[in-house]
């Protein structure tokens, strides 16, 4: 439910935990979905389905936490200036534009593109087709009817639109539609 990007699917895996617990589907209603739902979020989560931030700093801090506060402070920095450093140095060995995760993503949503009908209706609306399954593309209002691309803001559907277009680089198409850089 969490990663549903569809009022449909959403519903049906409720349901599913509705079958199992009841509990457990007041629970999550009563934390409130948009705390914990892609589907409800307010806010764009930058494609991360994470716990708290706090958790990992905590379990990495156990040992520092007997500390006197200045030496504890000292543990921090060196923690932070470690994951810094870590994180630069693997973002060094990247050729792209995009982090591995979002390339990947793009990448297979590429590979998919291959398979994909693109019917025009007009020269901004597209009904893309896959297994069977249509969806709507509106170039000029930058949504797919999938929601995907609205809400995690990498082509899915529009890219069946770079065959059509003839634009071979993922990055050039998520950056097209998005109007940003990734």
């Amino acid at each position: 439910m969490a990663k549903a990007y569809t009022q449909n699917e959403f519903d049906m895996q409720m349901e599913t935990v509705e079958k199992v617990d009841i509990h457990v589907k007041n629970y999550l209603e009563e934390v409130g979905r948009e705390k914990w739902a892609r589907l409800y979020t307010t806010v764009n989560r930058a494609w991360t389905m994470t716990s708290n931030i706090a958790e990992s700093i905590n379990s990495s801090l156990v040992d520092a936490r007997e500390l006197p506060i200045i030496e504890f402070l000292e543990e921090v920095r060196l923690l932070f200036g470690h994951w810094n450093c870590t994180n630069r140095q693997n973002g060094s060995y990247t050729s792209t534009t995009l982090g591995i995760k979002f390339n990947k993503m793009l990448s297979i949503n590429k590979h998919k593109s291959v398979c994909m009908k693109v019917i025009p209706s007009t020269k901004y609306v597209h009904t893309v087709i896959v297994e069977g399954r249509r969806f709507i593309v509106c170039i000029e209002k930058k949504t797919c009817s999938c929601k995907e691309f609205q809400m995690e803001g990498i082509p899915c559907h529009m890219l069946g639109l770079s065959l059509r277009r003839k634009i071979s680089n993922p990055t050039t198409i998520a950056q097209k539609y998005t109007n940003r850089t990734l």
